[in-house]
C-alpha cells in the first residue's frame, strides 16, 4: 500500500510539473521591406503569404522614383555626402514581433539606403532577423555582414537572395527556403555538398560563358568548377577571374569571384548569384 501511495504521489507530482511548464512563446512574424521597382515586393509578398505574416513597406519621404541612372547618381551623391534619406514612420509595433523578415534591393553591394535609415532608427536586440534581397548579380553575403555589424545584438538568420532576372523562380525557392529554416512544415532535402573543384574543361567554360556572357556588369573567365545535382537539374559553382573591362584597358582586374550557375533540364544555363 505504501508503495502504491508513493507511486501515485510521484505520478501526480510529475503531472503537476508538466502542467506548470511555461508554454512556448508564440512566434509572431513581420515582413518589412523596401522596394523601388517592385522586385523585392514580389519576394516580400510571397514570404508573407506563405507565413500568414504581417507585412509593411519602408517608404522614403523623398522616393527614388527616377530611372536607373538617376537612382545611381542620387545614391552616389548621398554616399559621398554621407546623407541618409529620411523614411516615413514604421506603423508596426516592432516590440510585438519575435521574427522580422527584412527585405531590400542590393545597391552598391549592400542594402538600399532606406533600409540603412530604418536600421539607424531601431534596436532589434533579441529578435530573429531573416534578410532577403533582390539583386542584379549578388550582394546577399555582403549585406548580411553589414546588417550584423549594424544590429550586433540581433540574431541574424540565413537569408535568401534572388536575381531580378529570375523572379519566376521565387515561389519555388521561397517555399524551399522557408522549409529549410523551419518556418513552414514540409519535406526539405538538403542539397549535397559540392565536391572539390577542378580545372574547368572547355565544355564547362562554355556553360559559364552561356550563363554570364550577356550580363554587362560581368566580364570574367572560368578557372575552376564543381557540380552537384539539385531538384531543377545541375548546379555549378565556378571560381572565375575578372578580366580587364572592355574599353578601359587601364582598369586592372577586380580579382576572383564565385559564380553559381544553374542548368535546368532542357533550359539555357543561367547564373543565380555572384560572390565577390
Amino acid at each position: 500500500m505504501k508503495a502504491l501511495t508513493l507511486t501515485l504521489g510521484l505520478a501526480v507530482a510529475a503531472m503537476m510539473a508538466t502542467s506548470c511548464k511555461p508554454k512556448a512563446e508564440p512566434q509572431k512574424v513581420l515582413v518589412l521591406y523596401y522596394s523601388q521597382t517592385s522586385n523585392t515586393k514580389v519576394v516580400a509578398e510571397e514570404i508573407a503569404s506563405k507565413l500568414g505574416a504581417d507585412i509593411e513597406e519602408i517608404v522614403p519621404v523623398e522616393p527614388y522614383d527616377g530611372d536607373f541612372q538617376a537612382t545611381i547618381a542620387r545614391c552616389m551623391k548621398e554616399r559621398e555626402e554621407e546623407v541618409i534619406p529620411e523614411i516615413q514612420p514604421i506603423q508596426a509595433d516592432l516590440s510585438a514581433y519575435n521574427i522580422i523578415f527584412l527585405g531590400y534591393p542590393i545597391w552598391f553591394g549592400t542594402y538600399a539606403p532606406p533600409v540603412n535609415a530604418f536600421l539607424n532608427q531601431v534596436d532589434l536586440s533579441g529578435k530573429k532577423v531573416v534578410p532577403f534581397c533582390t539583386f542584379g548579380s549578388g550582394g546577399l553575403e555582403s549585406s548580411v555582414k553589414e546588417l550584423a555589424e549594424k544590429q550586433p545584438d540581433a540574431e541574424i538568420l540565413p537569408g535568401y537572395g534572388v536575381r531580378a532576372a529570375r523572379l519566376e523562380a521565387v515561389p519555388v525557392e521561397v517555399d524551399r527556403f522557408l522549409k529549410a529554416g523551419g518556418f513552414i512544415e514540409g519535406e526539405y532535402v538538403e542539397p549535397e555538398e559540392f565536391p572539390e573543384q577542378h580545372e574547368a574543361s572547355e565544355e564547362e567554360a562554355a556553360i559559364f560563358d552561356a550563363a554570364c556572357g550577356d550580363y554587362p556588369m560581368m566580364h570574367a573567365k572560368a578557372k575552376t568548377v564543381a557540380a552537384r545535382s539539385v531538384p531543377e537539374g545541375t548546379e555549378y559553382l565556378f571560381t572565375a577571374e575578372d578580366l580587364p573591362r572592355e574599353g578601359d584597358s587601364k582598369m586592372p582586374p577586380a580579382g576572383e569571384m564565385k559564380v553559381y550557375v544553374l542548368v535546368a533540364e532542357g533550359e539555357t544555363p543561367v547564373f543565380t548569384r555572384v560572390i565577390r
